[in-house]
């Protein structure tokens, strides 16, 4: 984030990212007010027996927020609601407007309130500079080449391949061969635009003859990679289990997914062993919460986008009287498999201080 600075309940933030543009998806909600420079259709003169066509002019105008839409394939925010500030020049007060926010723009949002998890996450995107990691993982059977940023794993490329067997031995090493080549194609179109860090993951000897492959072919690609792993699965579900397992955590230290699969494993692995220092659901994480014993809050980020105002605020109340009582609240995102599996639990789930006699 380019630029964070809070005042009296208004920030002004600058995305320079898309990870920052997926932090500003999960801050804005319903009943915010949002500031941007945007178009905006001039009305004209209407006495005219034809009437024309209005002209566009770029102004300053504030929205309160009724809807966020997150357009990956455009890569920006549509942030939807009623014109609440603009130049009395233009007569839009009370009309409704979308603002597109994009990369390097500039807005201003003012909450009625802040809460401590909203800030830190403003001030987290401000001070860490997180570089997306390519992905390769590859078997004999597939590779898939993904992209890990803060937001989740976004899949670029999956393909699969029959190879001859053992037994056909010239015409196996020929076909691993054009495999390779193929892998290598398309790793490096993904890489080339991003230059960013690459780790080849995955099981068996494949990996590692396809790391020799590209020392030998692109010492270009070959200068990108930081680190080579063993898994038990190629393809997507090698990159999956990669993140439960905890193989990324080095290469991915500052990544905000990799921390939120290790939360929800941790969640997982206490129900799956019948512990009482883990709760799910809001009823029992909000019966919890009463006697000061959650360490950590788990919230899906669509639970909170997509509650009803009710719902909302009897969320926020449980996030505040979390906060309060020194735990911590972590929003997971439900663009990768961690999120999901949080969505199955009701999408709250806490990690608590101490073992308790209040859970079912």
């Amino acid at each position: 984030m380019k630029t964070f600075k809070m005042r009296r309940g208004v920030a002004k933030v600058s995305p320079d990212n898309l990870d920052d543009l997926w932090h500003l998806y999960n801050i804005i909600h319903k009943g915010d007010e949002v500031h941007a420079r945007t178009t905006r259709e001039k009305k004209v003169d209407e006495q005219y027996a034809r009437p024309k066509r209005g002209k566009r002019v770029r102004v300053l105008l504030g929205v309160r927020v009724e809807s966020v839409l997150w357009d990956k394939t455009l890569n920006r925010l549509r942030i939807h609601g009623i014109v609440c500030k603009a130049p009395e020049k233009i007569s839009v007060k009370g009309e409704h407007h979308t603002l597109n926010v994009t990369v390097n723009k500039p807005i201003t949002i003012v909450k009625s309130k802040w809460s401590k998890h909203q800030k830190d996450r403003l001030r987290r995107a401000s001070q860490v500079e997180v570089t997306p990691i390519v992905v390769m993982s590859m078997d004999n059977e597939e590779y898939c080449i993904a992209v890990l940023r803060q937001y989740g794993v976004e899949a670029k490329v999956e393909e699969k391949t029959r190879l001859p067997g053992k037994l056909e031995a010239e015409k196996r090493v020929g076909a691993i061969q054009g495999f390779f080549k193929s892998a290598l194609k398309a790793l490096k179109d993904v890489w080339i635009g991003l230059r960013c860090p690459i780790v080849i993951i995955g099981p068996g000897f494949m990996k590692g003859g396809f790391v020799k492959y590209i020392n030998r072919e692109a010492s270009d690609v070959a200068g990108a990679v930081v680190d080579v792993k063993g898994v038990n699965s190629g393809g997507l579900a090698g990159i999956e289990e990669a993140l439960r397992s905890g193989v990324f955590t080095k290469t991915l230290k500052h990544v905000r997914v990799a921390e939120e699969n290790s939360v929800v494993e941790e969640v997982l692995a206490r129900l799956g062993k019948g512990r009482s220092d883990v709760t799910y659901g809001f009823e029992m994480a909000e019966k919890i919460s009463s006697f000061g014993a959650v360490e950590k809050l788990l919230l899906a980020d669509s639970t909170l986008r997509e509650a009803s105002d009710e719902e909302r605020i009897a969320l926020e109340k449980l996030m505040r009287d979390v906060e309060n009582r020194g735990g911590q609240i972590s929003v997971i995102s439900t663009e990768h498999e961690a999120g999901v599996k949080l969505l199955g639990l009701g999408g709250v789930a806490a990690l608590l201080r101490f073992q308790t006699d209040y859970l079912p």
